[in-house]
């Protein structure tokens, strides 16, 4: 058996897709380790793998989140943390690394130590076609040039990356889109945009949805359909008037009505139709199974578990790749999207009854249900990895690397 460690980023939607993963691969007897922060600890190590803590506790978003803050707060939490994880990795010992595809010091790491890596990506795979959003691009310079400070932390960054590690094939610039000889896309082909133009290095696995430990204060056996269910994500900010609104659209067109609050307080959204329910957090694959129409922000996590479990949706982005990935939703015919600006009681109310109403936005999502499950999900990607350690030790590609300073 293997030891496989995984290094990833400190965001909900990154991690959630691995562990169904890490579950299977113990199950299956390998050693797995796991490097995070505190707030993950006990949801990874439930998940069977060993926890190795990042140095310096919680790793916070760039405020803003946007791709230039991004790319320089990834930049410089390389720099930090690279020596701590190059030290644990080399008493680990691992046969494969494990990388999210925003995850440098995973990338970094594998170079130092000699070690085969695999990234994985929770959102699409990026080409020209499909743009990165840490890609270079006019936009993204200007956002950097109103921020001097980001700019020259992160060129600091680089240059300290460049003179203490091994960076061959990190991109300069494109920090969100760190590729690998094999790359798990946690998506279906038929939901990746361009999938035609990605070649056998990509593995369109599917959602990795495993079981998640059942919520017994979540009234379930309450719910009256249909079932009508409202999220915005945990990661940005979200307005209580906004979720307001969701709900007061959607009360006279649902049974119940679920809307998780996130961040936000749900005593915030100030009195409610009786037939809804405002909670923090929902276990939403549980919900989702129940639910006749998702209002979603478009992470792609929420998007991949409605188009699992066959639900309509109403995207309402509010950044990142959210926007890339209400076009494709609207583009197959699994639902419709609305931007902030233009939200309102009314345009929801007469959104969501088009796509109650109208069967073909159903019968898409449907299509999509079979595509998604048929791609293999947390299995497949477990398999890919088996078939990976075995090529690459077949090959003898793990060799140990030589550092710049010491070739010299």
């Amino acid at each position: 058996m293997s030891t496989i460690a995984f290094l990833n980023i400190a965001m909900r939607g990154h991690v959630n897709p691995t562990l169904p993963i890490v579950a299977e691969l113990v199950r299956r007897g390998h050693t797995v380790t796991y490097h995070t922060t505190p707030s993950f600890r006990e949801e990874i190590a439930a998940a069977g793998a060993m926890v190795h803590l990042y140095p310096g506790g919680e790793q916070p978003l760039p405020d803003p989140p946007i791709p230039a803050t991004l790319i320089a707060g990834l930049a410089s939490t390389a720099v930090r943390l690279l020596p701590t994880v190059l030290s644990d990795l080399r008493r680990i010992g691992p046969d494969l690394i494990v990388h999210d595809n925003a995850c440098p010091w995973g990338a970094v790491a594998g170079h130092e130590l000699g070690v085969p890596a695999v990234s994985s990506f929770t959102t699409f795979a990026y080409d020209r076609r499909v743009p990165s959003p840490t890609r270079g691009s006019w936009a993204l310079l200007a956002a950097a040039t109103a921020r001097p400070r980001s700019l020259q932390g992160y060129l600091r960054s680089r240059r300290g990356l460049r003179h203490d590690f091994d960076t061959r094939g990190l991109p300069w610039l494109d920090l969100g889109n760190i590729r690998q000889p094999l790359n798990l896309v946690f998506t279906s082909r038929a939901f990746q945009p361009a999938a035609e133009d990605f070649d056998e290095s990509y593995r369109f696995v599917g959602p990795s949805i495993g079981a998640r430990p059942d919520d017994p204060s979540f009234p379930a056996d309450q719910l009256r359909d249909p079932v009508l269910y409202a999220s915005l994500g945990t990661v940005f900010d979200t307005d209580p008037q906004l979720l307001r609104a969701f709900a007061l659209a959607l009360a006279p067109l649902g049974g119940t009505v679920v809307v998780s609050t996130g961040h936000t307080d749900p005593a915030a959204l100030g009195p409610l139709p009786a037939n809804v329910l405002a909670r923090r957090f929902v276990p939403q694959p549980e919900v989702l199974d129940r639910t006749a129409l998702f209002v979603t922000h478009g992470g792609m996590n929420s998007v991949n578990e409605a188009l699992y479990a066959g639900v309509p949706m109403l995207v309402v982005p509010q950044g990142a790749d959210q926007p890339m990935v209400a076009r494709r939703v609207v583009e197959l015919g699994a639902g419709l999207s609305i931007r902030n600006p233009k939200v309102s009681e009314a345009s929801v109310r007469d959104l969501a009854g088009r796509l109650l109403d109208d069967p073909r936005f159903r019968a898409a999502a449907a299509a999509l249900r079979i595509a998604q499950r048929e791609a293999g999900g947390y299995r497949r990607a477990a398999d890919e990895l088996e078939h990976y350690i075995h090529a690459a030790g077949s090959s003898g590609v793990r060799t140990p690397s030589i550092r710049r300073s010491e070739a010299e």
